[in-house]
Order: C-alpha cells, then structure tokens, then sequence
C-alpha cells in the first residue's frame, strides 16, 4: 500500500478547477482503456484536499512507479480536465526543516538577491535535495532588519520544505551547504512549549515573539 500513491502536482499560480479529482480519474482510466494499456495500470482513487492537493492510489497490482511509465498518457488527459496539472509523481512525505543560523547581511539587503538565492544554492549543492516552497525568514522580516539594525541580531532562522523523510533526516545529520558554507540544520517545530527561541534561548516562544533581552 505504501508504494500505491501518487501525487498530482499543480501549478500553484493556476486557480483551482471545479472539477472534481475523480473526474481526473476517470479521464485517466478511460484514455488508459483506450491505449490498451494493462488492466492493473488504472486509478484507483483520487481525492482533493482544500489547499488543492490531489493524490491518488494505483491498482492493488501495480506500484505508483509502474503507473508512472505511463506518465506521457496520463498527464495530458488529466490537463484536459484540470489546466493546472503540471505532473505525475510519487507521493512521498514532505517535511519541514530550519537553517538555525544564517547571516542576515548575506541574504537580506540591496545588494542581495534574498534569501531565494539560498534556496537555489541549496539545491544546487546538496544531493538529493528537492525543495518543495520557498525559503522564508521565521521572523518578520522588518523586525529582523530592525534588530540587525540596531545590533541586536546579526542572523536569523530560515524555514523551508524539502522531498522525502529520508533525505530530511541526512540533512539533518550532516547539514547542508550553500555558497560554500556549511549550516547546521534541524526540523521545524510549529510553536509550542518545545520551541526554542534563539534570540533568548527561553522555550514556549520564538524570536519574532520574544520581548526578552538577548
């Protein structure tokens, strides 16, 4: 079961069809008929969450990989029915990781390209590494100014989603790289009483909501 699912990734700036995701299974398993491909090369199901997400369960006797050599089918016809389908892929686990320390100066200001230019650094020296969302600063990037600014802070955390629960954890054993530099990285945790912050390194809160001295 576990090697069943397959994600339908969506162009994100495409809005949402009304259509719903059984109709693009049903596209799917007619043109599939039609090409006479395998009777066990069909979907199963596919359902929809509210962020637009569509995944789907192959047959019980093939693999989402098996279904998936038969990408150059299917993903034109689930197009015809949703115009934001960009692709077919294996579903696997998304998780959220944190840089810990990263120089403010070296990603944020005028004379940078921000901190996306991290991302595609990390991308581009990491093995493996496939991020899923930009990389965004944990804390308001104005306050995050203002503190360097002031000579508060001198770097701050970055949050981002990469593919894979396996990769997440070798990333986190060995950090990552990029530019050159090596960082220490860690998974993110949502606030709680298990956050840290590391402006006042008190638990419960993170740097944006700390009022704490450093």
């Amino acid at each position: 079961m576990a090697k069943r699912p397959l994600m339908i990734r969506r162009e994100e700036n495409v809005p949402l069809s009304n259509k719903m995701a059984h109709e693009i299974a049903s596209a799917i398993n007619r043109v599939l008929f039609h090409q006479m491909a395998p009777g066990h090369i069909r979907i199963m199901k596919a359902q929809r969450n509210a962020k637009g997400a569509i995944t789907a369960i192959a047959h019980p006797n093939a693999t989402a990989r098996i279904a998936l050599l038969y990408r150059d089918i299917i993903v034109p016809v689930a197009r015809m029915v949703n115009n934001g389908v960009e692709d077919f892929e294996e579903s696997e686990s998304w998780v959220r990781l944190q840089i810990q320390i990263v120089l403010v100066l070296r990603y944020m200001g005028k004379v940078t390209d921000g901190i996306q230019q991290m991302g595609e650094q990390l991308g581009a020296e990491n093995a493996g590494i496939v991020i899923h969302t930009q990389l965004r600063w944990l804390a308001n990037p104005s306050t995050i100014r203002e503190r360097r600014k002031n000579r508060v802070i001198a770097a701050s955390l970055v949050v981002f989603v990469v593919k894979g629960s396996k990769v997440a954890q070798r990333s986190v054993n060995t950090g990552m790289k990029a530019a050159g530099v090596w960082y220490r990285v860690r998974t993110y945790t949502n606030l709680g009483p298990e956050s840290r912050c590391e402006l006042c390194c008190a638990w419960g809160h993170m740097e944006d909501k700390c009022g704490n001295k450093p």
